[in-house]
């Protein structure tokens, strides 16, 4: 009997990780959401992330809670402003305040442990390297550095079954990413892109996220369904 292949998806709530798991699911790839509470001001991404794993039909779905916020060091943890109306062309030009210190190297360690426990055979996330803010951990560099780390410190990769790291929107613009959330049923109203949502959860408009992603519904000639 053929062995399903299986994945780990790392689900913030945001169109991109959406649209990443949704690509890998239809390949025919049994995926597993997982999210991380990690102290972020933006929760609401959580109860996002949980609503978009039930409408594309995942696995399962479970939160791992590792508090980064006890660190602090960006605006997303700590009690420092969240940028707004920000020019969209110095977007992606430094690295923000909302730059998460290795967030993404926890994102992935915690997903990798999630990985080898699963016997899943991938590590899928949506980072994004053209149209995103700046981050450093979002680069093919970063990448293929925790690759390394999944080739070598994993018992799968000594025995010569690395869990993979799939990026599959790393080259892709904003619009390419509509269009392709949208080839596989992204559900983007149920999903949140916002460093500083309202209490009710509701998308501000205005910091670097919301700004890319309504750069991206734009220039892909479509109107963003959840209104943001």
């Amino acid at each position: 009997m053929t062995r399903t292949r299986r994945a780990v998806a790392l689900l913030s709530g945001g169109m991109d990780s959406a649209t990443a798991a949704a690509i890998v699911r239809d390949d025919g790839t049994l995926v597993h959401a997982l999210a991380v509470d990690y102290g972020q001001r933006h929760v609401a991404e959580l109860d996002a992330a949980r609503r978009v794993a039930g409408a594309l039909g995942l696995a399962d779905f479970r939160v791992v809670k590792v508090d980064l916020a006890a660190l602090g060091g960006s605006a997303l943890t700590d009690d420092v402003d969240v940028p707004k109306d920000r020019d969209e062309l110095v977007l992606g030009c430094d690295i923000p305040v909302t730059y998460v210190p290795a967030r993404n190297t926890v994102f992935l360690a915690v997903a990798l442990a999630a990985a080898e426990v699963l016997d899943a055979d991938a590590i899928v996330l949506g980072v994004n390297a053209l149209d995103y803010s700046g981050y450093p951990d979002c680069r093919p560099a970063f990448l293929d550095a925790f690759r390394e780390v999944s080739a070598t410190g994993t018992k799968r990769g000594v025995e010569g079954r690395p869990i993979e790291i799939l990026a599959p929107l790393l080259e892709m613009t904003k619009a390419e990413i509509v269009r392709r959330g949208e080839a596989h049923g992204v559900p983007f109203a149920l999903t949140l892109s916002c460093y500083d949502p309202t209490r009710g959860g509701t998308a501000c408009g205005r910091c670097d996220a919301c700004r890319l992603r309504a750069r991206g519904f734009r220039e892909a000639g479509r109107s963003d369904p959840a209104g943001a």
